[in-house]
């Protein structure tokens, strides 16, 4: 659920407002500041969401970066991907002053698509995080140095507000039904009669790059996947592409139980499964990832 665009497109927005792709969850509302450490994220090919943690750590999910080259390069000491994020909620509008934060994406390297038959093995170890230091981080030479950075995010960014890991098993102690609030700057809507014509159109994404927000609910389950995924109902309010990454928060509260993973259906009106940060392995990856990078929560 991850958005792209071609690179020409990409390139051609820069000057005007961004340039990879995100947007908004499908039915729910404009977020304006009631999130504001939930960022927009890029590597200049693919766009996802993701969540603050401290001024040097974000989270978001291992499927968002992990299979691309970035188009702004690699940290020159660790290797890896940089990528730049941004907490302006509303980057449909020219902003000058719009501040751009570059740091290293490190991913789950257990993380797999596709290494199983069916939906069980579909997915698995889908997180990320992005660490904002400035040992070997880089910023493009052709951009502002005053609105483009590298190192620790000031909490004046986000107001002084960071989403925050779970505690281990949470998830396993929630009702069938548990309200779950979506944020993130994926596609809002779609339109249709939009796409191109082989009989009837078909739709194609609608509104983009704003941080939207909505409340859905929890499918509680005892399945297979459950160990690592949960699954939320898309009656009213679901995610879409550009939502990756972006967290599943415990009712309206900061605590992010999730990742936003995958869903079925290419028009946002599935289920959908997300990575669930509280469990054993994903809190000492995540951990382990944290150290190993520099950030510290």
């Amino acid at each position: 659920m991850r958005l792209k665009l071609g690179l020409a497109l990409v390139f051609a927005l820069l000057s005007v407002v961004l340039p990879s792709s995100a947007g908004a969850i499908i039915g729910g509302s404009y977020d304006g500041t009631n999130h504001p450490y939930v960022a927009y994220a890029d590597n200049g090919v693919f766009a996802c969401s993701a969540t603050l943690l401290s001024p040097t750590v974000m989270l978001t999910a291992a499927h968002c970066f992990s299979d691309s080259t970035s188009a702004y390069g690699v940290n020159t000491v660790t290797g890896g991907s940089i990528v730049r994020t941004t907490f302006d909620p509303n980057l449909t509008v020219a902003n000058p002053a719009r501040q751009w934060h570059w740091g290293t994406y490190y991913f789950d390297p257990q993380f797999a698509i596709g290494s199983g038959g069916g939906l069980p093995g579909f997915d698995t170890h889908d997180v990320a995080i992005i660490v904002f230091t400035t040992t070997g981080c880089h910023v493009p030479s052709n951009r502002n140095p005053a609105t483009n950075t590298c190192g620790p995010i000031a909490s004046s960014e986000t107001n002084g507000q960071y989403g925050r890991l779970p505690s281990q098993g949470l998830v396993d102690t929630l009702r069938n039904g548990q309200t779950i609030g979506l944020v993130g700057y994926g596609v809002q809507n779609y339109v249709v009669g939009g796409g191109p014509c082989g009989g009837p159109c078909r739709p194609t994404p609608g509104d983009v790059f704003t941080r939207f927000a909505g409340l859905t609910t929890l499918i509680a389950s005892n399945d297979r996947i459950s160990k690592e995924f949960i699954k939320l109902h898309a009656n009213k309010v679901g995610v879409c592409h550009g939502d990756s990454g972006g967290p599943d928060l415990l009712d309206s509260t900061n605590i992010i139980l999730a990742v936003n993973s995958f869903g079925n259906g290419q028009e946002c009106q599935s289920n959908t499964w997300s990575y669930r940060v509280d469990t054993a392995q994903a809190l000492s990856w995540i951990a382990g990832a944290i150290a190993a990078g520099g950030g510290s929560l």
